[in-house]
């Protein structure tokens, strides 16, 4: 699948941290979103996400993930979220969460 190019001034404006997941539970009355609770370092943010048919809440915590920190935020089932995690999809019913390979601090930046 080819994508539309974009121009490195693009890219610089996306500010990619790593967050270190503190908390997680289930969305109510849903059967995918999870609350997450996440520390960027200097602050704590609320994030939702479309994880839990392929993690569990256990798994989350403590996991520290890549977040897009200067996404506008968004109310979702009532619950404003401040941000977003990435994670890859094959299509077929897998996802992974994207994550950082070794032991670094909350908040650092992802270039």
């Amino acid at each position: 699948m080819q994508s539309q190019e974009i121009h490195l001034e693009d890219f610089q404006k996306i500010d990619l941290r790593v967050g270190e997941v503190v908390s997680a539970e289930r969305v109510e009355g849903t059967r995918a979103l999870m609350v997450l609770r996440v520390n960027l370092g200097t602050e704590e943010r609320t994030l939702v996400a479309g994880l839990a048919p392929y993690y569990s809440v256990e798994e989350m915590v403590g996991k520290k993930v890549v977040v897009v920190a200067n996404l506008e935020p968004a109310v979702i089932r009532g619950i404003k979220s401040q941000g977003m995690l990435l994670a890859a999809d094959d299509g077929q019913g897998k996802v992974s969460l994207v994550t950082v390979d070794r032991d670094i601090a909350p908040g650092s930046r992802v270039r």
